[in-house]
């Protein structure tokens, strides 16, 4: 998930990072909260604002009426504006870059940064690559002292107390939203210290299960911008296919263990409805998320649920049936068979929650099969 400069700044803020004060404007008739001089931003999902002119410095209200209606009506990188973010004027001094990020087959984060902000990194990647420096964290350790004396180094930056707050909040920032990226360009140097000018962050999507609030909130939020729909935060870790009929809805926790299923299910005498497969490591979380996927589905008579404990915990999968249950309710009847990994005490919680397991994987197919009414 993308998240707009102010959002992004807002995270920053939360963790103290220094950011100016700004207010978030969707028409004209909100320029009483601005000060003035100040610098209006387009806030799009894309890159080359400044180019675009979707970023405009003002010294009155007259001058700003007439570029917030401008930018508002704007269409950047093939987006549209959503809404404009006001600030007041930094005394520059100094322009950095600096990003945290998770290079693909790493399991490091990776601190890039160049003593050349304030303009594209691809850019200084290709005019001046000896520009930019990079470094991993120990995800054990964290940032360390020596890491942080070399950055400043090779900034030719002398308050290291300063950038070691900045530095180390940034991958707080980082870890605690399970981000996939966060960027401050340019990060800048004024009189009073290291201010983040700008920031783009990007959340895993694969998160979402963990930072369901957060998520939850930025779709709100976003879904209220003008011109922006409300998205429901994508899961990847799960994969649900609608069949055009049956009527039994499947969950399992692999793709293999689904297709013998449902292959079981039809020499049963049944068809599923739905097959919802939990790829990967899942939570209690996941297997809520799956069975509101598959009780959606009106056809669904009766709830399949097929686990193989491997690296899936089965007290973890009986928790999240049991909380769906007790949150939501089951207006029909459910057949699990789970084993493996803790399926003793996956048992024990779903037999004190009075739901039914089935030891025998074609006795759970069976069973399943006749609830839904097909034999």
């Amino acid at each position: 998930m993308n998240l707009f400069e102010f959002q992004g700044k807002r995270l920053f803020g939360q963790k103290g990072i220094p950011i100016p004060e700004g207010h978030i404007l969707t028409s004209t008739d909100e320029l009483d909260k601005v000060t003035f001089p100040a610098v209006f931003k387009a806030q799009v999902h894309s890159g080359g604002r400044g180019k675009a002119g979707g970023v405009k410095v003002c010294n009155s209200r007259e001058e700003a009426k007439e570029a917030l209606g401008h930018i508002l009506g704007m269409t950047i990188g093939g987006l549209p504006v959503a809404a404009v973010l006001a600030e007041g004027l930094a005394e520059i001094q100094e322009e950095f870059y600096l990003s945290i990020t998770l290079p693909a087959g790493s399991k490091k984060a990776m601190v890039m940064f160049s003593p050349a902000g304030g303009v594209e990194i691809e850019k200084v990647a290709e005019e001046d690559p000896e520009q930019i420096y990079t470094f991993y964290v120990d995800p054990f350790i964290g940032i360390t002292g020596y890491q942080i004396r070399h950055m400043a180094r090779k900034l030719g930056y002398g308050d290291v107390r300063d950038l070691a707050k900045i530095l180390t909040s940034l991958y707080d920032v980082f870890i605690s939203n399970d981000a996939t990226l966060v960027e401050i360009n340019p990060l800048v140097v004024t009189p009073d210290g290291l201010l983040a000018l700008d920031s783009k962050v990007v959340l895993d999507d694969k998160a979402v299960i963990r930072q369901k609030e957060l998520f939850d909130s930025i779709s709100v939020e976003n879904g209220s911008l003008p011109g922006m729909e409300q998205e429901e935060a994508k899961d990847d870790t799960i994969t649900y296919v609608p069949l055009d009929s049956g009527s039994v809805g499947l969950i399992s926790d692999g793709a293999g263990t689904g297709m013998l299923t449902l292959d079981l299910i039809r020499d049963a005498g049944g068809e599923a409805a739905c097959f919802c497969e939990m790829g990967g490591l899942t939570s209690p979380e996941v297997m809520y998320s799956a069975m509101e996927k598959v009780l959606k589905d009106p056809k669904v008579k009766s709830l399949l649920v097929v686990l193989i404990g491997g690296f899936n915990r089965m007290d973890e999968m009986a928790e999240g049936i049991v909380r769906y249950r007790d949150e939501k309710g089951l207006e029909v009847p459910i057949s699990v068979r789970m084993c493996g990994t803790l399926e003793e005490e996956g048992e024990k919680i779903m037999k004190s929650a009075g739901l039914p397991i089935c030891r025998d994987l074609l006795e759970a197919v069976r069973t399943s099969v006749q609830m839904a009414g097909r034999e």
